[in-house]
């Protein structure tokens, strides 16, 4: 069974996500704010994170580049009101895997999840965030 670490300061969004996504087969663990998001992954393992962008404390995009910074690859798929293709763009290029704005379909976020987790490499970066891609002697 795959954990899922959702991160939003909403509580009306992880109280109606957390069961939705249990009922799909995945046990969630949920944290309020990316402070504590970071703590409970120093001691939880996760298979994947749906971060909020806009929390207090600490943003998601800044749990994002923390976690990529430490050579965190767990696959991110970011929620947020801020729909500016300049700041999708921007968390893309930081290393998130997906992004979602809000308000959305629940469904739709299970279809990333899955989708998210199929192409995840544990411990490394995703493809498509790789800057050279080998196979055997050709080198793209």
């Amino acid at each position: 069974m795959n954990t899922i670490l959702l991160v939003d300061d909403e509580a009306a969004i992880t109280d109606s996500l957390t069961p939705f996504l249990e009922r799909a087969g995945y046990h969630v663990l949920t944290a309020a704010n990316g402070q504590e998001a970071l703590q409970r992954l120093v001691v939880e393992k996760v298979d994947a994170l749906i971060l909020d962008v806009l929390m207090p404390l600490l943003d998601g995009r800044a749990v994002l580049r923390q976690l990529r910074q430490a050579g965190n690859w767990t696959p991110v798929i970011l929620l947020t009101q801020v729909g500016e293709s300049t700041e999708r763009a921007l968390a893309l290029e930081e290393g998130a895997d997906d992004y979602l704005n809000k308000p959305f379909d629940p469904h739709e976020l299970l279809a990333r999840v899955r989708a998210v987790l199929r192409r995840a490499r544990p411990g490394q970066p995703s493809i498509a965030s790789a800057w050279q891609l080998a196979s055997g002697k050709l080198k793209i």
